[in-house]
């Protein structure tokens, strides 16, 4: 099965609870089940080629030029996530199903659910790491949605918005680490930047790329100091707890370290930033978990420790640290899954999760017990288990590490930290199940059914198998994924027992350390009351009100409202980015010379300027306003033709026509006049603005035209190829419905859904308080007497089939001289609009029944049918095909599938264009417009009776 394939399933997966709910819960487990089991088992048929050593890749083209590719690989880095996150996604599929309650609505949760494994698949399989960060902050999202899914409650709504916060600002700084990264390698293929180690670190940038990526890892992987919001997001329901903050969102910052180890690690910085801030994490998270009394919360914390532990050896740098990481990455999903999954049917069954209300649950939940017991003995690195193994792995490694020329500090700071493991693991163990039975539980504590306990069951199963055959469960994957983070080819081979090692003597001094700490745990609470400690999440309140603060008072002053305060910040920005681009870009003077001022452009120039300034002095006067603006848009039409751009030319004056009917038909229901802004400040300011946003286009505009560039202008590439490629001379078609034609449908959908919003305000203003108004105002219309001039109305008449007849021509000679479906649309729609100004709309409508909202949705299904046909050639969305025909007694003539293109084009431009004079003619009727029954005023069957 395709990498690529395998990355969307679970996407698709995402798509069935929504569709399948009504069917029941079952069916949506079910069809989320499926999507996850195949792509498991699309993964896994790849595991013997990648056990030879191969990597799968699928690679998908889309802007290779900038680096932007669809590009997926399969690695044994890749496969030891992919399994972990579809396998364990599997379990909690099942698991969720009978924890949550008939009053949660599941198929929002599995939707939720399966957005998240599609994201955290994407970023385990992408070999691009720009694609790698659209899913990293996918991740982010669609996290937030899953932790805040109880969203009745103000803990899951707090806790959604600080993961997003924190793990949404790291990945910000990630972006900016990753495109360094890229920009060092030459590329953003994650194949070849694992191939430029040296080039990276012998780079001045090295160390930013290395902070700013480490930041984003750090804050999805919960490292000091950003750990604090791990805890909070305990709020989400346990299913999330148990995928999310186990087995995978949290280990994605773990992944991308290993991902990024060979080239980033091997150097002082990666060691003192990695390794101390893993030890950190582990060491202090461990120590705040002995405290806990929250079950959720005291796994949360015990998490954040192990992620620090994998942390600190990824920091390490060695080979062997790097298996050991991988190794315990293996062992942790497996224990801490099967903890969540535990701690959930507790709280579930029980009716609470705090340990001072529990106790004695040994022979009320013989089966958690057991399932519990096992986990949480596997955390505390008690032996045959697989958690003892990956912990001497970890401690023999620790002491080979100095840190600062001191020896032993790393080893006894990671004992000591393996110390406060045992002692909250012992916890759990001791205050959960054991002691005497309560009578105050909230609900009567008993096992759950088999869909409950089956996943973590099998979890604890793999946890003993591992810890009893380690080479046999696990070493093959172990020795698959360390090859893909080392880059070479480790052996690692795994035992119970070593002899009596320093990691052994250490790991049974830990245990016997965590047994004491247990004992002593209420007097240690005291001991940690006595002490003061940094509160993360009061500290990351305060952080937010002091932003909130100060954006408070930075908004108003920014922007109260006004579109003239925005517009004049934004011209005022661009034009000083403009001049500082232009003072530091080392401008050598023009390079072209000036072409010849002859009397007719210079008469057009003058004639420019003068109506510019008349609009500037009597734009108070709207109908004047709009007659200028026509003015300037026919000057502009000529001049496109006087420079050689027909196309634009009759594009340009076409639309002139278009808007000024509307505009004028819109101005019926407007003042006449503008409101006079007495304010002469503000005037001055605008007159400030408006000549210094004139003079700086105008300087651009004039340096481009007279400069050579050293890089070579598309226009060599679009005028050769037009012919060859897209089969038409007309170079601006090509370029609209072939070589860009990704960007006109695009344009297209947008000119449809501005229509289709048009229509929608319109509706809006006809009802409430402007429809009343409306239906009070006295239209001018019905003042004149003569709505519907019998000359105009005759001569639209006349315009009419000619005008369609133009329209046709213009279509059809679009690809080889200047026309097109824009133009055609245009012009179509200029004879429409004539017939309803002329004889009303009402009675044209009779006569041309024409659903311009179908009309518009034809347009963009014509111009997506034909882009679509090009994938069953085997080419790209878009591509087009030509050929030439022959027929009796006709020329041979040309046919271009770029044709369909062009006819979606020409229905969505009629249908905008229909549509927005509806809305003008619906508050016409509102206002109290009659509708004629006659083309014009008069009928003329009773003008004839008259005397």
């Amino acid at each position: 099965m395709s990498p690529a394939l395998i990355a969307v399933l679970p996407f698709i997966g995402a798509l069935l609870p929504g569709l399948l709910i009504r069917s029941g819960r079952d069916v949506a487990a079910i069809s989320c089940g499926a999507a996850t089991f195949i792509a498991l088992l699309g993964l896994c048929l790849h595991i013997p080629a990648i056990m030879a050593g191969e990597v799968i890749t699928s690679r998908i083209e889309w802007l290779p030029s900038l680096g932007l590719n669809a590009n997926f690989r399969i690695d044994g880095l890749g496969l030891l996530f992919g399994i972990l996150i579809l396998g364990i996604g599997l379990l909690i599929i099942t698991y969720a199903r009978y924890y949550l309650s008939r009053n949660d609505p599941v198929g929002v949760f599995y939707t939720y659910l399966m957005l998240f494994q599609g994201a955290m698949m994407g970023i385990v399989l992408s070999d691009n790491i720009l694609l790698l960060l659209v899913f990293w902050e996918l991740t982010s999202l669609s996290s937030f949605l899953l932790i805040g899914y109880w969203k009745h409650l103000p803990e899951g709504r707090q806790g959604a918005r600080m993961a997003l916060t924190v793990t949404g600002m790291g990945g910000l700084a990630m972006i900016a680490g990753m495109l360094i990264l890229g920009s060092i390698a030459g590329s953003y293929e994650i194949s070849d930047i694992l191939l430029a180690r040296e080039a990276i670190q012998a780079s001045p940038l090295y160390l930013p790329a290395l902070i700013l990526i480490l930041i984003g890892a750090f804050t999805k992987s919960a490292q000091f100091p950003f750990h604090f919001w791990l805890p909070h997001a305990m709020a989400a329901p346990t299913p999330v707890s148990a995928y999310l903050h186990s087995a995978t969102m949290v280990k994605a910052g773990l992944f991308l370290m290993a991902r990024l180890w060979p080239v980033l690690s091997g150097t002082p910085e990666w060691f003192y930033i990695v390794a101390t801030t893993g030890l950190v994490t582990m060491v202090m998270a461990a120590w705040i978990g002995m405290f806990r009394d929250d079950l959720k919360s005291l796994l949360a914390f015990s998490t954040v420790s192990h992620l620090g532990l994998i942390t600190m050896l990824l920091g390490f740098g060695t080979e062997a640290a790097a298996v050991a990481a991988v190794f315990h990455i293996i062992n942790h999903a497996t224990f801490k899954a099967a903890l969540f999954m535990t701690a959930g049917i507790i709280d579930h069954e029980a009716g609470t999760r705090s340990i001072r209300r529990l106790g004695g649950l040994r022979k009320l939940m013989p089966i958690t017990f057991i399932i519990g017991t096992i986990a949480a003995l596997s955390m505390a690195g008690v032996a045959p288990l697989n958690g003892f193994l990956s912990k001497e792995l970890m401690l023999e490694e620790a002491s080979h590490m100095v840190w600062m020329g001191h020896p032993a500090l790393i080893v006894t700071m990671a004992t000591i930290g393996a110390c406060f493991s045992v002692c909250y693991s012992l916890r759990f163990i001791w205050q959960v199940f054991f002691g005497p039975e309560r009578h105050d539980y909230p609900h009567h504590p008993h096992d759950p059914g088999f869909g409950m306990w089956v996943g973590p069951a099998l979890l604890v199963v793999l946890v003993v198998l591992i810890g009893l055959f380690p080479n046999q469960m696990a070493g093959w994957l172990v020795e698959a994924s360390a090859s893909a983070v080392t880059g070479a080819h480790p052996h690692p081979h795994f035992a119970l027992w070593h002899g009596l090692t320093l990691a052994l003597k250490l790991s049974v001094t830990a245990l016997l350390v965590g047994v004491v700490l247990l004992n002593l745990n209420h007097r240690m609470i005291a001991l940690r009351d006595m002490v003061w400690r940094p509160d993360g999440k009061r500290s990351f309140d305060a952080i937010t009100r002091a932003c909130t603060c100060v954006a408070a008072w930075i908004t108003p002053r920014l922007t109260n409202g006004s579109m003239s305060r925005a517009l004049a910040a934004l011209s005022l920005t661009i034009v000083l980015c403009g001049l500082w681009a232009f003072s530091t870009g080392g401008y050598q003077g023009a390079t072209r010379p000036m072409l010849e001022i002859t009397a007719v452009p210079f008469i057009g120039w003058l004639l420019l300027i003068v109506a510019t300034a008349c609009m500037v002095m009597f734009h108070r006067l709207r109908i004047m306003a709009l007659v200028l603006v026509g003015i300037i848009g026919l000057i502009v039409s000529c001049s496109f033709l006087y420079l050689s751009a027909p196309d634009l030319a009759l594009t340009q004056i076409s639309v002139e026509v278009v808007t000024v009917i509307l505009l004028l038909l819109a101005l019926n229901f407007l003042p006449k006049y503008t409101v006079l802004d007495s304010r002469d400040r503000k005037r001055g300011m605008d007159a400030f603005v408006a000549t210094v946003s004139g003079l700086g286009f105008g300087a651009l505009a004039y340096i481009i035209m007279r400069s050579d560039f050293a890089f070579p202008s598309i226009a060599g590439y679009m005028l050769e190829n037009s012919h060859k490629l897209g089969g038409g001379d007309n170079v601006v078609n090509v370029i609209l419905v072939d070589f860009r034609g990704y960007d006109t449908f695009g344009e297209i959908t947008v000119l449809g859904i501005a229509a289709l919003t048009i229509f929608a305000l319109t509706e809006t203003l006809l009802m409430g308080s402007s429809g009343k108004r409306l239906r009070n105002w006295v239209h001018d219309s019905l003042r004149a007497g003569d709505r519907h001039p019998q000359m105009l109305v005759v001569a639209t008449r006349l315009i009419l089939p000619i005008s369609l007849v133009v329209g046709l021509y213009i279509f059809l000679r679009g690809h080889n001289q200047p026309g097109g479906g824009f133009i055609a649309g245009l012009v179509v729609a200029i004879a429409l609009v004539s017939q309803y100004m002329a004889s009303g709309y009402a009675w044209a409508q009779e006569r041309q029944k024409i659903n311009y909202h179908a009309l518009i949705g034809a347009g963009v299904i014509a111009a997506g049918i034909t882009g679509i046909g090009a994938w069953f050639a085997g080419l790209p969305f878009l591509t087009s095909t030509y050929g030439y025909v022959k027929l009796p007694g006709l020329e041979k003539f040309e046919l271009a599938s770029a044709m369909g293109f062009d006819l979606g084009v020409f229905l969505c431009v009629v249908g905008a264009v229909m549509l927005a004079l509806n809305s003008l003619s619906r508050i016409a009727r509102q206002a109290g417009e009659t509708v004629n029954l006659h083309p014009m005023d008069i009928d003329p069957s009773k003008e004839a009776e008259r005397p």
